[in-house]
C-alpha cells in the first residue's frame, strides 16, 4: 500500500490535518462557535469555486475566503446574539455568491465533487507542501494564543475585566478556524468538516472535562479516524470520506453512551453515600 506516491501523500495529508483539525476543534466546541465552522465551510466552496474560475489553484480560494470571513466574523461581534447574526450574515452572502459561480462552473463537475466531499486520495505534492506549512503557521498561532484563548472560553467577563483582548483573540481563533477548515476540505470536502473539527473534540469533551487531556484525545481521535477511514478505503474500494464520516460518528456515540454510563453509577451511588451519612453511630 505505501509503495504508491499517492497513499503515503494521503496518510501525510490526512495526519497534518487531522492534528490540526482535532486541537481547533476543542476551542470550537468549548466555545460554542460550531456555527462559525461551518459558516466557514460554505464561504470556503464559495472562495475555491472563484478561485478556479480565475485559473487559480482551489486550495488558494479556499484559505483566502476562509481567512477574510473569519476576520469578519470576528470584527462583527463578540457577544453570542450579535456573533450568530454575524454569521448568518456571512454565510448567507457565502451562499449566494457560490450559486453564482456554480452557475459558470458547471463544466467541472468532478472537481466541484471534490471540493464538496474532499479527495485525499488526490493530494499531490504541492498541495501537500501548502498543507504542511498551512498547519505550521496555524499550530503556532495556536499556541500563542491558547492560554488567554482558554480563560476567555471558560470565563469571559472575568477575562475581560482582567484587561484580556476579546476582540483580538476572537479574531485570531477565527482566522486560525478558518485555516483548519480549508485544510479539512482538502480531507473530507466542505460538507463534511464537522466530520474531523467538531465529532473527535466533543467525543473527547464527553470522555473527560480535563482540558489537557481532552485536548490531547480529541488529537488522537481524529488522526485515529482519518488514517484508519484511508486504511478501509484501501481495502474495501469505498470512498475515504464516508468511512471517515462513519468512524467519527461511532466513536461521538460511543463517547455519549460512556458519559451516560458514568452518570448513572454516580447517580446510583449517591443514595449509599447519604444513607452511610446519616446513619447513626454504633
Amino acid at each position: 500500500m505505501l509503495g504508491y506516491e499517492f497513499m503515503r501523500n494521503a496518510f501525510q495529508a490526512g495526519g497534518v490535518v487531522a492534528i490540526l483539525a482535532g486541537l481547533v476543534g476543542y476551542f470550537l466546541v468549548l466555545r460554542g462557535q460550531i456555527f462559525a465552522g461551518h459558516a466557514l465551510s460554505h464561504v470556503g466552496f464559495t472562495g475555491a469555486t472563484g478561485a478556479v474560475l480565475i485559473g487559480l489553484s482551489p486550495l488558494t480560494g479556499l484559505v483566502g475566503f476562509t481567512v477574510l470571513a473569519g476576520i469578519g466574523m470576528g470584527f462583527l461581534g463578540e457577544k453570542i446574539a450579535e456573533r450568530d447574526v454575524a454569521i448568518g450574515m456571512t454565510l448567507s452572502l457565502a451562499l449566494g455568491l457560490g450559486i453564482l459561480f456554480l452557475n459558470f462552473y458547471t463544466a467541472y463537475a468532478t472537481q466541484a465533487t471534490a471540493l464538496l466531499f474532499g479527495n485525499v486520495l488526490g493530494v499531490d505534492g504541492s498541495a501537500l507542501a501548502s498543507l504542511y506549512v498551512l498547519t505550521a503557521a496555524s499550530l503556532g498561532g495556536l499556541a500563542i494564543i491558547s492560554r488567554p484563548l482558554l480563560f476567555a472560553s471558560l470565563q469571559p467577563e472575568l477575562a475581560e475585566a482582567k484587561g484580556v483582548p476579546l476582540r483580538f483573540l476572537s479574531v485570531a481563533f477565527l482566522v486560525i478556524v478558518g485555516v483548519a477548515v480549508a485544510e479539512c476540505a482538502q480531507i473530507v470536502g466542505v460538507l463534511l468538516v464537522f466530520t474531523l473539527m467538531v465529532g473527535p473534540a466533543s467525543a473527547a469533551q464527553a470522555a473527560t472535562s480535563r482540558f489537557w487531556p481532552g485536548i490531547v484525545l480529541s488529537a488522537v481521535l481524529a488522526l485515529a479516524e482519518a488514517w484508519g477511514g484511508i486504511l478501509l478505503a484501501w481495502f474495501t474500494n469505498l470512498p475515504t470520506t464516508f468511512w471517515i464520516t462513519l468512524l467519527s460518528a461511532v466513536v461521538y456515540l460511543a463517547s455519549i453512551g460512556c458519559r451516560r454510563l458514568r452518570r448513572n453509577r454516580t447517580l446510583q451511588s449517591r443514595p449509599r453515600e447519604i444513607e452511610a451519612d446519616v446513619r447513626p453511630p454504633l
